[in-house]
Order: C-alpha cells, then structure tokens, then sequence
C-alpha cells in the first residue's frame, strides 16, 4: 500500500490518498500521473519482495528526473508499506465497521521515528473513544489525540511528536462517511443521476411512491431503493451531515409535498429539479418557510439532456460537500484541492 504523507506544491493528489499495488504490478486508485506513478508501482513490487517499508521522497535533491516529468512543480512523499500477513490490515475492519456505521473518525498512521522510516502502526478513535491502538505507547496516543485538529479539518496532516523511542511522525486524518444520495422520483433525469453517483462512490438510493417504478428494467443493478410517501419518508430515510437529496418527481405537488417532510433534515444538501416559475412557486409555499432548498438544482452550465441535467446536479452537490463555489478553476487563485 503506498500513502501519500506529505506533499509541497502543485501535485496530483492529496496527502491522505492511497493506492493498492497488487503482486502482479496492477493497481487500484492511482496516486499520480505518468512517471511518477511508475516508479511509485516499481518500489513498491520491490517493497513486496524484501518485506521492508520505504519512505520515498520526489523533490529537488531525490529523484530529480522523475520530478521533472511529473510537469506540475509540485513535491511528494511517499509511504510504501507491505501487507503481508492478515493483522498489517486489522486496522481497516475497525475503519469499515465505523464507516459502515456511518460515524466520523479519525486515523493516525505511525510511519517513522527519528526521521528514518518503521513499520507503520496505527490508532483510530472518534469522539466516544479509540477504537484501534497498535502505536504500543500511550503517551504518544495522549499527544496525538490531543494536538489532532477538529474532525473539520479538510487536510490530512503530519504531526511530529516526542515519544519513547525518539521524534514521531504520524499521518493524522479525519475520515468521514462515504456521501449518501437519496434521488426522489423516478424521472429520465433522476434515472441519468443515479449511475453517475455511483461512479463517485455516493452510496445511491432511489426513492419512489410507486413500487412498479422502483422495479424497472433500465435502473443499475444492485440499486438501493426505497417506497415511501411524503408522509412515510422522514421515518424511510436515514439522513445525517454527509447525505443529499434531490427531489425530481415531476409532479409540483408531489415534489412540496416531499419537501416539506425534509425541512429539518439534517442532510448537506436538498434540491428540487424544475424551471423558474416552478421554483417560484415552491418558494411561495409556505409549508416550505426555513428549508434551504437548492433550487432548480444543479450548475448552470447550459443544461437540456437528462444526463447534462444529471452532470450539474452532480457538480453541485459536489460544490455544496466541499466548500466550494462552483466557479471556474481559471478564476481560482487558490489551492485546486484546498
């Protein structure tokens, strides 16, 4: 498994990401681009047969000509550990389990100590407790945990702490639930949302009144779907800070009426399909007073498809989950992953 622990400048991806190396040289969520994620998949076929971590460096004074490829300025550090017995990857039950679960938790990777790399060790906790403890020093989990930043933070972060055995840097992330999207109505652009979720990883649910809607041929296999009135929903879905919901029933009543039952949902974002005069009249109806409704929902981008409808709904709720303004990246003068 190859980390991301610290990066400087323009670079492909964050540090937090990962990337599985399998024996045979495939991968599974590539780290960079081009040379870089060559020589990343080269060490770690390597690490794989001695059994060693690595802490690989791509920056001005190491691996120079592979820097100069990767053409976007930045710098990077790489953890590369094996897994080669069933407890190096304890650590992810108790992260699935918690996820699964749907609770925000932390995770702090131990991966070097005196400034020369070990065999990472990890600790995961949340705000009942830990959860996973393979650092073996309990002062260092005391530090940690209390010099970690709160579960808002966007960035993964390397702190450098004291410890027993000389100066630690551990790799400390929040993680928070995978997004959960609840899709109302079975409309041609509800039915274009649906795939295009799943491809972002959203755990993806469509919700109908009619039972015969939520068995139709041309919905993805393995849907999660849900029948439920307006009356029936709050008790149907189970919604917290990390789900979204977008109502499309093409029905303006049906759609006031399922908006209504989500006015104190605790849920990211809430959005109705419709035109402005439809909006409006959401807008004017009063059982809708206090609802921060995205409405019509989606970027303007110059929408009419189904499936171009289904892109800017994607695109906002994306916006809307990491803070961002929607706007484009040339009118940015901050970070890209910020």
């Amino acid at each position: 498994m190859a980390t991301l622990t610290r990066t400087r400048g323009s670079t492909f991806r964050r540090p937090g990401t990962r990337m599985l190396v399998l024996g045979d040289g495939r991968v599974v969520c590539e780290l960079s681009g081009g040379c870089p994620q060559r020589d990343i998949v080269a060490r770690a076929l390597e690490v794989i047969a001695d059994g060693e971590p690595r802490l690989v460096s791509y920056n001005a004074e190491s691996a120079l000509d592979v820097l100069i490829e990767m053409g976007c300025g930045g710098e990077l550090e790489v953890l590369i550990e094996p897994l080669l017995t069933t407890h190096d990857t304890d650590f992810i039950d108790t992260l699935s389990r918690n996820l699964d679960e749907r609770q925000n938790i932390y995770l702090a990777t131990l991966f070097a100590i005196g400034h020369a790399v070990t065999t990472p060790r990890r600790l995961i906790w949340n705000a009942h407790g830990v959860l996973h403890d393979s650092l073996q020093d309990p002062a260092l989990v005391t530090a940690i945990i209390a010099r970690t930043p709160p579960i808002t933070m966007r960035r993964a972060t390397v702190l450098s702490l004291p410890s027993a055995l000389g100066e630690a840097d551990a790799l400390v992330e929040a993680i928070s639930p995978p997004h959960a999207l609840f899709v109302i109505g079975s409309s041609a652009a509800a039915r274009a949302l649906l795939p295009l979720a799943r491809a972002l990883g959203w755990r993806t649910t469509l919700v109908d009144s009619d039972p015969a809607r939520l068995q139709a041929n041309d919905l993805p296999a393995g849907l999660d779907t849900i029948c439920a009135t307006p009356t029936s929903l709050p008790a149907a879905l189970s919604l917290d800070a990390h789900s979204s919901v977008v109502v499309m029933t093409h029905n303006l009543e049906h759609d006031i009426a399922y908006l209504k039952a989500l006015k104190s949902a605790p849920a990211a974002y809430i959005g109705a399909l419709g035109s402005r005069e439809r909006v409006a009249r959401m807008r004017n109806d009063m059982a809708l007073d206090g609802l921060h409704l995205h409405a019509p929902a989606g970027l303007d981008i110059g929408s009419e498809t189904p499936e171009e409808i289904a892109l800017a709904i994607a695109a906002e709720i994306m916006a809307v989950i990491n803070r961002r303004s929607g706007s484009s990246l040339r009118n940015n003068n901050g970070t890209i992953h910020g």
